[in-house]
C-alpha cells in the first residue's frame, strides 16, 4: 500500500490553523482511500527537528570512515529524514507564511533533506514523487494585489522543492485567513470563506486523485 509523508508546521493547533485544517482534510480523504496505507507524520512545531550544524552539513561530504563522532550522529538524524521522504509515495506539506517566508522548523527539515549527490543532483533520489503544498497566509499576494512581491513560501518552495529534489509540485493556497480574526479585514471574510472551502474541495480532490494514480 502507499506511504505518505505528512508534514505540519504551523504554530497552531487543529481547527486554530488554516494550513492543518487543510491537511487533515486531505490526510482523511487519504487515508479513506488507503485504510491499510502508511502515514509518517511529523509535526515540526510539536517536535522541530535541529536545525543545520557545522557537523551535520559536513558529514554530507565526508567518508563515512572520517566522521567524527558528532558528525556520524548528526548525519545519521539526516539520513533518517531523508529516508522518510525517499519513502514516500506522496508528500503532504502545511507550510503557513509567517513574515513573508515559511516557518523556520519547515526551513531547518528542508536544510536536513537537501543532500547534494543523493536526494538533490543530477538523479534526485525522490524525484517525481507527488507532493502537495498548503501554502496559506493571512492576506493575499496574488498578482495584482498590493503586496504581490512579498510572497517568498512559493517561489522559495518551488525552487526547493520542484527544481532542486525534483518533486512533482502541487500548491493549495487559503488566503486571507486572518480576515475573521482582523476587524480591519471583516469586508473580506467572504473571500476567506470562499477561499477556504475551495482549499478544503482542492485538497479532497487531489487526494482522491493521487489515490487512483498509485492504485492504477
Amino acid at each position: 500500500m502507499a506511504t505518505l509523508l505528512h508534514i505540519d508546521s504551523s504554530v497552531f493547533p487543529g481547527e486554530a490553523s488554516s494550513s492543518r485544517s487543510v491537511t487533515a482534510a486531505f490526510r482523511k480523504t487519504w487515508e479513506e482511500q488507503h485504510p491499510e496505507g502508511t502515514v509518517i507524520y511529523r509535526d515540526l512545531a510539536a517536535t522541530p527537528v535541529p536545525h543545520i550544524t557545522a557537523a551535520a552539513w559536513s558529514a554530507g561530504y565526508t567518508a563515512p570512515s572520517e566522521r567524527t563522532p558528532e558528525q556520524s550522529a548528526a548525519f545519521a538524524a539526516r539520513v533518517e529524514l531523508i529516508e522518510e521522504l525517499e519513502q514516500a509515495d506522496a508528500v503532504l506539506i502545511g507550510a503557513p507564511m509567517y513574515n513573508f517566508s515559511i516557518p523556520s522548523p519547515l526551513k531547518a527539515w528542508l536544510d536536513s533533506v537537501l543532500l547534494l549527490g543523493r536526494t538533490a543532483g543530477e538523479t534526485p533520489s525522490a524525484q517525481g514523487t507527488p507532493t502537495v503544498v498548503v501554502a496559506s497566509r493571512g492576506g493575499s499576494y496574488a498578482p495584482g494585489t498590493p503586496r504581490e512581491g512579498y510572497d517568498f513560501v512559493q517561489n522559495y518552495l518551488e525552487a526547493v522543492l520542484k527544481n532542486t529534489l525534483g518533486l512533482d509540485l502541487h500548491f493549495i493556497v487559503p488566503e486571507l485567513t486572518m480576515a475573521p480574526r482582523n476587524p480591519a479585514m471583516t469586508e473580506l471574510i467572504p473571500l476567506y470563506e470562499t477561499s477556504r472551502k475551495r482549499a478544503l474541495e482542492d485538497a479532497a480532490a487531489k487526494a482522491t486523485e493521487l489515490a487512483e494514480l498509485l492504485a492504477a
